[in-house]
């Protein structure tokens, strides 16, 4: 699981600056899949080896009425809270203001891993003022210029010398299944739990983010075991105003899913499909995790003989990333179809950890070829050799090739389609990787 670091701090200090510039030079990861939703503010990163995940708080900012303080106070709780190392950026044009004094109070004493970073310092004179920052009470301090690069080398290597020392747990271990519940406040995940637990294991409000907890339960289904990750609320803390932090749920969506093996997003029937089911939908196709959509509260839905149909085609033209998912139609209130989950459950898992044997591969590749042609490239035909799996969870392929730069996503599709067709993978992303040929692969 990738440890989490939080860029926080108050606004136009330069905190979505410097997380571009750490993600845009650092990507470790980039998928061009036709419509996952990109208006993001996190990013997976490698930096000497370390992996691990940013998230820029200046995009999940409260409501704008609430005072500097106040917004600063919530990013910097929540931060402490889900974080493995936490960077508080400050301005060194503006010098230290009152409102830095406080949050920096805040963070010192929470004696968690915090680095303290001063931005805009891009010749001399900055350096020099800088000064002013140590009558904070802290040190060192990280002088950076985010625009220009300087000194993000630097923090960099800080914040990997902070980052726990964990292993990654195997994704195609045998054993507990982790299912994360995953949807927007107020969709019926506490309750939906609750009906699969058989008790009242969460608390259920009508009140967006009742949850106190992200709260781990073991469930037990015809002698095969799960852990229920259950990603309802926010956590009530003094000093944290709930509704304020709402926008910050972003990072315990990021933790669920960075822990689970299937992600089970839930949709509200009676709103329909959101911007913000889209983005989650999204994120769990970027981290590769298996997928089951949830229609909840179908219960509440004035039916007739076509709504459920009418629902599928919202559901496929509101996210067209994510059609490898299976879609259900359920009750967490009455336990309609609720019976059901587990074995989709039990299927996409199966799915994301599918591995194909060299011969079938093959001669899958050898009919994607007959049926459509690779394109020309620079006059001359784009060849595919052979195909290999290199890894599961999700399911990643080898694909040796003489051009592997010129693949177009369209082709790409159409592989990945055909894929579909060939294999039981409903339920998981699938990954291609192109080599040139002799080119060993990374994955292996």
């Amino acid at each position: 699981m990738k440890p989490i670091v939080a860029i926080v701090g108050r606004p136009n200090v330069g905190k979505s600056t410097l997380f571009n510039r750490i993600i845009g030079e650092r990507r470790a990861i980039v998928l061009d899949t036709p419509g996952v939703t990109r208006d993001r503010n996190y990013g997976d990163v490698e930096w000497e080896g370390r992996q691990l995940t940013v998230v820029d708080t200046g995009g999940f900012e409260p409501a704008a009425e609430e005072t500097v303080v106040v917004r600063m106070r919530d990013q910097a709780m929540l931060a402490i809270e889900e974080a493995e190392v936490v960077v508080f950026v400050m301005d060194g044009a503006a010098g230290p203001l009152p409102a830095d004094s406080e949050v920096v109070d805040l963070l010192r004493r929470s004696g968690r891993r915090i680095l303290y970073a001063v931005n805009k310092i891009d010749n001399p004179k900055r350096k020099a003022e800088m000064a002013e920052f140590y009558a904070l009470g802290i040190d060192p301090l990280y002088p950076i210029s985010a625009e220009h690069g300087l000194g993000v080398d630097d923090l960099m290597d800080a914040i990997a010398d902070l980052l726990p020392d964990t292993e990654a747990e195997p994704e195609g271990e045998e054993g507990t299944t982790r299912v994360a519940l995953l949807g927007r406040p107020n969709v019926g995940k506490s309750t939906l739990a609750n009906r699969l637990l058989g008790e009242d294991r969460m608390i259920v409000d009508s009140t967006p983010g009742t949850t106190r907890d992200a709260i781990d339960s073991p469930l037990q289904v015809g002698g095969r075991d799960y852990l229920l990750i259950d990603t309802a609320g926010l956590r009530r803390r003094r000093g944290i105003d709930r509704a304020s932090a709402e926008g910050h749920s972003v990072m315990r969506t990021l933790r669920a899913i960075e822990r689970c093996h299937v992600a089970v997003v839930l949709l509200d029937a009676t709103e329909g499909v959101t911007d913000q089911d889209a983005k989650l939908a999204g994120i769990t196709e970027e981290k590769g995790r298996a997928l089951v959509l949830l229609v909840n509260k179908w219960d509440a839905v004035d039916k007739d003989p076509k709504a459920m149909e009418r629902f599928l085609d919202e559901v496929r033209r509101a996210l067209p990333f994510a059609t490898y998912a299976p879609v259900l139609f359920t009750s967490g209130l009455t336990g309609l179809r609720v019976n059901r989950i587990m074995d989709l459950v039990d299927q996409v898992r199966a799915a994301h950890t599918f591995r194909a044997t060299t011969g079938p591969l093959n001669r899958w590749l050898t009919r994607c070829q007959e049926r459509h042609s690779p394109p020309v490239v620079r006059g001359r035909r784009l060849k595919l050799y052979y195909a290999t799996q290199v890894s599961i969870a999700p399911p990643t392929v080898m694909v040796s090739c003489n051009y592997p730069d010129a693949i177009h996503f369209s082709y790409e599709r159409f592989l990945v389609n055909q894929f579909r067709e060939e294999f039981p993978v409903e339920g998981t992303p699938i990954r291609l990787v192109f080599r040139a040929r002799g080119e060993k692969s990374e994955e292996a």
